[in-house]
């Protein structure tokens, strides 16, 4: 079985991201909530791995902060 939601460091482990990067690209709104990422209802972040793929490949535009902060 493979969980569509994992926590940051189980996701980090797998993806071979850190979780530091991780808390970066949410924090500068490179990933979205509700799109990359979700807060479980204990307000946990977990990583939405079918929004990671999309991502990836490019199928999701980032938000304007993010842009604004690349430029």
């Amino acid at each position: 079985m493979s969980a569509r939601y994992l926590t940051i460091p189980k996701f980090a482990e797998l993806s071979g991201y850190s979780t530091k990067a991780i808390e970066v690209k949410i924090a500068r709104g490179v990933w979205l909530e509700n799109r990359q990422y979700r807060r479980a209802p204990d307000g946990r972040v977990l990583v939405d791995t079918i929004g990671y793929e999309k991502w990836v490949e490019g199928q999701l535009e980032p938000s304007s902060r993010a842009r604004a902060a690349s430029a």
